[in-house]
């Protein structure tokens, strides 16, 4: 009896193998790296603010180096809100969507909190600043005019 039972095990133990070596050539473990989350600069709309376009690319690169599904992009994108941007995510509900896409969170859906006029005003009364060199004074110019006129909905642009 106790030799059919140690036969039983050894199979059972060769079976074993067999499917878990079987199963990690379909199925290879992806382990995800969440702590680069802490990689990803929080946002919060204000002109003094990293640029939004900044920490959309580095989800991005966070994600590639993590392993990170587009769920897990749009969730730390959200997570990483600070007020007004968080007020703004909050009272979207567009932004809630079960079936909500990265590229749909950061194309469309995700807008900056300041409106048009704010950097047309911005751009109208633009100076240049004493330690500010002539590029980059041009530079934060054309930013602020793409604020105002990269819109998609911007008719004559169309």
């Amino acid at each position: 009896m106790s030799e059919r039972l140690r036969l039983e095990l050894e199979e059972s133990k060769a079976e074993r193998t067999q499917l878990r070596d079987r199963l990690s050539m379909v199925m290879p473990m992806i382990q995800k790296d969440l702590s680069l989350i802490s990689f990803v600069p929080k946002w919060s709309g204000a002109e003094t603010a990293v640029p939004l376009e900044e920490i959309l690319s580095s989800i991005e690169g966070a994600a590639r180096m993590g392993r990170w599904t587009e769920e897990d992009c749009v969730q730390i994108a959200s997570l990483r809100l600070l007020d007004p941007a968080k007020t703004f995510y909050n009272s979207n509900l567009e932004l809630h969507a079960a079936d909500m896409t990265w590229e749909r969170f950061k194309g469309g859906s995700v807008k900056d909190v300041h409106p048009d006029q704010h950097y047309f005003t911005k751009l109208q009364t633009a100076k240049q600043e004493i330690n500010e060199g002539p590029q980059e004074f041009a530079d934060c110019c054309q930013n602020l005019a793409q604020k105002v006129t990269g819109r998609d909905n911007d008719p004559v642009a169309q």
